[in-house]
Parts: structure tokens; sequence; C-alpha cells
């Protein structure tokens, strides 16, 4: 005697070797021997013989249409798959066929809902009509699923994929179809799925690649301002004074944001008149306008190599940038310096002030460096201005301790990029354009963060403590600048920051209230967003010097270079502002000269394989 019987959700069927009423021991067809329940049960059969049972059953099974016997049965109330099997085959069911009508109705969970052993409920007709729906979707999906593993693997871009290219790059739904199409493919041909996709034509280049992930993940709306484009600031502030004082700029060659400009004015007994000027942005831009708020959500301006995102629209910069041949409202800060380069006196104002000229590093430095100065004279428009601003600037790091500053031996590095050709240019810090420069800053966010603390009107300030840098609402020292307190001022046009301290210091000067009290939420919030922004842009920063440097490697075909030992495996390539890690470096002490083979250069990962060759000897 046989038994057709139910086991953890599975029919099966089996010999029955021993009957302890509410026990079976059974052997299955294969031998195996199980003790099963007596009320797991269906029926128990001779016939058909047990190897063959499963096989008949299957085969009617096949022929049953689930829906027809959806129809069939009763809609409101539980049945017996027995009595189902009556009404279907019109008589009694023998055991193949009342296994075959269960057997239908497991398979069926759609149509036929399991009430208990043997005893099923159709599904109501709108629950069954979503179920079939849902079917219906799922294996259209697959059908879709699997075209685009068959377009993948041939590395053709799917039509689908085109719209959602992003979104599949940078932040993936790993539900979608389309991505368990990539995932089956990238596993197959053992392929990351950029590298898939770079293949497939979607990414243009693995510059667009990092650049489109930063605009993606931080500027949702795009880098352009829309309306905001055309829109000009209709004042030609003339309500505003001209100076008398004829202003140069210095600045590199790609800079458009042109925030500060200096001039000198001699005066009586070997003294003189420096001028701080720095464009006035705040004088057009209102606080909670369209543009204040746009300015208020990018915080800074965003700069990488051969590229910039801007903190307000061109329009706007072209209208307050410090233009050579230009009248530009400004707000200045006048230092009277005497003859051994003391400041006796000094005084902001808000004016319009003439720029006479942008003068740019890489034509400037050829006139104005350590060499010329060396000599006492070099030639250049502005030399004796420039001789003045130096022996100033040299003064002022005096006095603020630094002179002996070791910063000032450090390299730093600019990049140009023309039609996807990269240099990468070495200047040494601390040289005669970038210390007149630095101290005049220094010394004007010094000044105003000053005035506005004696005024008691709250600003942004950075301080500095035991090498931790913070921001905050009160003033504090900044003991790696070596001054009492520093409010940045200085870059209104690509810091929002700067562009708050400047509304507050004229508001000052104008004896107005002040548009940001101490407990002002706005104040509070720019500043705490800023810190996170600033952050987040100077990472991208590094990221993408990080990326041109490894163009300029294989730009180079450079496959030896050397490197100096940091620290452990740390080291940093010459030449470029690459560091990288050395896993095959001995142990060699910080400092040390190294050469390397380099190899495995990857521009969507930003990584590279270096190998220790040897030590040089110094």
């Amino acid at each position: 005697m046989n038994v057709f019987y139910e086991e953890a959700g599975t029919f099966k069927v089996g010999t029955i070797l021993a009957d302890n009423n509410t026990s079976l021991q059974v052997e299955a067809v294969h031998g195996k021997r199980s003790k099963i329940k007596a009320t797991s049960v269906f029926f128990r059969f001779d016939t058909p013989p047990l190897s063959e049972f499963m096989h008949h059953v299957q085969k009617i099974a096949e022929e049953l249409d689930p829906n027809f016997l959806w129809e069939c049965c009763a809609q409101d109330a539980e049945f017996t798959s027995n009595a189902l099997a009556a009404d279907y085959f019109g008589h009694a069911p023998n055991p193949v066929e009342a296994a075959a009508t269960l057997l239908l109705l497991q398979n069926a969970p759609m149509y036929f809902y399991k009430k208990g052993h043997g005893r099923y409920k159709a599904a109501p007709p709108d629950a069954l009509k979503a179920a079939l729906a849902s079917q219906e979707k799922k294996r259209l999906q697959a059908e879709q699923q699997a075209r685009y593993v068959e377009q993948l693997n041939h590395f053709m871009l799917p039509e689908e994929f085109k719209s959602r290219i992003p979104d599949l790059l940078y932040k993936p739904d790993k539900n979608s179809i389309e991505w368990k199409a990539l995932e089956a493919v990238c596993t197959e041909k053992k392929l990351t799925v950029v590298k898939l996709m770079e293949k497939c034509g979607a990414i243009p280049s693995s510059h667009d690649y990092h650049f489109n992930q930063f605009v993606w993940e931080h500027f949702s709306q795009g880098t352009g301002f829309g309306e905001l484009e055309l829109q000009q600031i209709y004042n030609n502030f003339s309500d505003l004074p001209i100076s008398d004082a004829i202003a140069f700029s210095i600045d590199d060659a790609s800079t458009t944001e042109i925030d500060d400009a200096f001039s000198v004015t001699p005066l009586t007994l070997g003294s003189f008149r420096i001028g701080i000027h720095i464009a006035a942005p705040a004088l057009g831009i209102d606080p909670e306008s369209t543009l204040d708020q746009v300015a208020a959500a990018r915080l800074s301006t965003v700069y990488l190599p051969g590229n910039k995102i801007t903190m307000l629209p061109k329009v706007t910069i072209d209208q307050f940038t410090l233009t050579e041949h230009q009248l530009r409202p400004a707000l200045s800060l006048y230092l009277d310096v005497s003859d051994d380069f003391t400041v006796i006196g000094t005084e902001s104002k808000i004016e319009k002030i003439k720029i006479a000229a942008n003068l740019r590093h890489n034509l400037l430095e050829q006139h104005f460096n350590e060499t010329t100065l060396s000599k006492g004279i070099f030639e250049h428009i502005y030399s004796k201005e420039l001789s003045l601003l130096w022996k100033f600037a040299c003064k002022m790091e005096n006095q603020r301790g630094k002179a002996n500053d070791t910063n000032n031996d450090k390299i730093d590095y600019s990049f140009e990029i023309s039609d996807d050709h990269v240099t990468i240019i070495e200047r040494r810090r601390g040289s005669p354009i970038d210390k007149v420069v630095s101290e005049l800053m220094i010394y004007v966010n010094t000044e105003w963060g000053k005035q506005l603390t004696d005024a008691g009107i709250t600003g942004i300030f950075r301080s500095q403590t035991n090498g931790k840098v913070k921001m905050s609402t009160s003033p504090a020292p900044h003991q790696g600048l070596g001054v009492a307190q520093y409010a940045w001022s200085s870059s209104p046009m690509r810091r929002y920051v700067d562009l708050i301290n400047q509304r507050q210091v004229i508001a000052l000067l104008r004896k107005e209230p002040p548009p940001y009290t101490r407990e002002n939420n706005r104040l509070l919030i720019a500043m705490r967003d800023f810190e996170t922004a600033y952050g987040i842009y100077s990472e991208f920063q590094r990221a993408m010097e990080r990326y041109w440097c490894l163009r300029w490697l294989l730009q180079e075909k450079i496959q030896f270079i050397n490197a100096q030992v940091i620290k452990e495996n740390l080291v940093k390539l010459e030449h470029i502002p690459l560091v990288i890690r050395v896993p095959s470096l001995p142990e060699i002490a910080p400092g040390a000269h190294v050469q390397l083979k380099l190899s495995e250069i990857d521009l969507f990962e930003r990584s590279l394989h270096a190998e220790f060759q040897k030590k040089h000897d110094m």
C-alpha cells in the first residue's frame, strides 16, 4: 500500500512499511525512509506503481486550466480538493486525478487560497485580477531584462538606459531590472558597472564621470542660474563718492571674480597711504532676495582644475568684479603708513574705485620676484607701489610672528588645462606676489573683524586653537595667523560668509542696524551650512587635482618617478601634488627619496599601482 502525503509544503509519495495509527513509517521510491504523521496523508493507493505515480500526476496537472477551475468553484465558500476534482472530472477522482488537482491548487496560489489540509477558497475577483496583472508585469520585465542583458553583452547601451545614466552610475535602484541586467553582465564579464557603461558609450569621458557625479549629488537643479543669468542689478551707485586712488589687482591668469585690488598713494615726509579695495556685491544683493537665496544655497564658488562653478551668476560677477579700466563699487580700507612701515591710522570707506590694471601672476612674476627685489629695483609700471607693498608685507609678517614660518618653504601647484592637455606648475609658497596679497588680505580681514567686535556687531569669525580651526559668531584668536580675531571679508563674490560680513561692515559704516544679529537664525544656519559645503567643495577639488595628476602621468608617459617618503608607506611624487601608498616600500625614514615604477593607472577609480625600485642617496 502506498500513500500520497504532504511534508513541509511539498507533496510526496511512499510505500507504507508500518502503520502505527497516528504515524506511518514510509519508504520513498529512492529508498529513503521517513516517519510521517497520519494526518498529513491525503489518501492511500495501490496503482499506478509508486515509481510511475508522480509522472502520471504531473501529466494530468499540466492539462488542468487554473482559470477554468477558478470559474467552476464556489466563489464565497471553502471547498475541498476532492470536491473540486469530482466537479471537474465528473466522477469521484481516482488517486492520480485527486493528486493532480491538489498539485494544481498548490501551484496556483493567485487563484486559490489554502485554508487547511486539502481545503481551499477561490481568490476574490479583484485580488485575482491584480495578481494576474502583477504576474504579467513580472513576465514582461523578465523578458525586458533578458533583452537588456543581450544588448549589454554586446556592449550596446539599451535605449531605456539613456535617460537613467546618472541614476545607474551614482545612486542605482538595485531592485530595478536595469541594475539587475548590469549586475549580471558585470559578473559574467568581470567588469565594474562604470567600466561596462563606458564600453557601452554611456560615459563620454572619465572627467565627465567625476564632474557629473559631483553636480548630480550637490547641484540637483544644475549649475546654471536660470532667469538670474540675464538679470542685471540696475544701480550705477551714483550716490557713492569716487576715490582719487588708482588701483590695480593681482590675480591668477584664470581669475574672473576679482575681489580685491590695491592702491599706494604718496603722502608727506615719506609716508604713504595703502588702499585695500574689496568688490562690494553686498551693495546690490539684498538679504533674502532671489539672488541672495541662490548664493546662500551654493555658499561658495567651487574650484577644480580647468573649471569652476561660481556662487553668483556671470552677469552679477561682471557688474562687481574689479575689471581694469572700470569704475566699480568697493568697500575700501585705507592704511596711513609711516616711512618705517608702521600703520599710524586706518579709515574704511564705501566708494567707487577706478581699476587701472589687472596684473596676472604669470606675467608679473617675471619682474616681481625675490631675485629682482634683492637687486633693489625691477622694471614694471607698478614697481614703486609693489616695492612698498612688499616691504610693508614683510613688516606685517614679522609683527604676526610668522616671518620664519615653515609653510613658506612649501610648494603650491596650479593646473592649466587646454584641450585636455594638463600643465602642472610649481610655485614656492611665500613668493613676493603671494606674500603681498596674503598679508594685505590678513590685514583687512583682521581689521574689519576688529571693527565689528569693537562696535558690538556680530559677524562670522574664524579662529584657531591648538591647530583646530572653527567658525563662530564670537571673535577669538587665530593662532595660525597670529591675530586677535579674523573675519573673512575679502572674497564676497566667492564666499557667502564674506558677503554676510561685508553687509555687517557696510551697516557699521553707514550707522544702520546690521542685517544680522547674534540671535539671528540665518547667520547661524549660513555658518553651519558653509562649513559643510566648504569641506565638500575642498574635498572635490583635491579629488579632481588627483585625477589630473594621473592624467599628467599618462600624458607624459611616466613609468618611473621619484618620490619623497612622508611616513611608513606613504609617499609624495615629485613635481605634482599626488600622495600615494606604496605597499612594497621597505622601512625607510621619512624625508628619504625613492624611485618608483608606476602602472595600472585607473582614471575612474583615480588610482594607480606603484612599486618600490630603489632608494636615492641624497
